[in-house]
């Protein structure tokens, strides 16, 4: 079980990583990374602010930077530093420093990395955060959801954390096959081993689902749907 988990885990990563960079990454690339409010608050950024975006560009490349190289050489990179605590630190000091946008986006990686270091209580604290701010959009607050139950979900309540993913199981929903991926998932551990199956095949006949999410509840929904009930 613990090997399916990993998969769901690394599945979730790419989607986010992917959907987070379709937002935000054209604002980092152009090292435009402050968010005002209003015409006469652009003029007065593109007038007289320059140099402050300059520095906030500079402070969240640092924080992704050392977020990149917090891996450290097991990924590969021998020169990389290893250190993801000072990653976090360094991507949770900008986010508390910074507008919604670009400390959205320290907030999901900052979160990532508590998670990698073990700390799924300050993880699960943050996507928590996340899907109670008002100034993040319903994708997003979404996103940090499916993120929040997935760390909880071999210890959390199955019966609260299926109840939050209920929302996100529905076709209109862009995380559905992650939410009926992890809602399978929680009802192997309440034991309801039919309902299991049913979304593992639900997963399996939708063509949209992500390759490595249909491939995983082929094989699961053969198996507990062949299980007596």
């Amino acid at each position: 079980m613990s090997d399916i988990f990993r998969e769901v885990d690394e599945d979730l990563r790419r989607d986010r990583l992917e959907m987070i960079w379709k937002r935000y990454g054209a604002a980092i690339v152009g090292a435009v990374l402050v968010i005002v409010a209003g015409t006469a608050g652009f003029v007065a950024w593109r007038n007289h602010q320059h140099a402050e975006a300059e520095t906030q560009t500079a402070q969240l490349a640092d924080a992704l930077r050392l977020a990149g190289n917090a891996a450290g050489p097991a990924a590969g990179d021998p020169n990389a530093s290893g250190d993801p605590k000072a990653a976090a630190d360094a991507l949770s000091a900008f986010a508390a420093q910074n507008g919604a946008g670009p400390g959205t986006l320290a907030r999901f990686f900052e979160a990532g990395l508590r998670a990698r270091e073990g700390d799924s209580a300050a993880a699960v604290k943050i996507y928590d955060e996340l899907t109670q701010s008002s100034k993040l959009e319903p994708v997003y607050r979404d996103l940090a959801t499916v993120l929040s139950v997935m760390h909880q979900v071999q210890t959390g309540d199955p019966g609260q954390l299926t109840a939050r993913l209920q929302p996100l199981v529905a076709d209109s929903s862009p995380w559905r096959h992650s939410a009926r991926e992890l809602t399978a998932l929680l009802a192997i551990r309440s034991g309801d081993k039919a309902a299991a199956g049913r979304l593992f095949t639900q997963i399996q006949n939708d063509p949209a689902a992500p390759a490595g999410v249909r491939s995983r509840a082929t094989e699961l929904a053969a198996l507990y749907s062949a299980e007596p009930q």
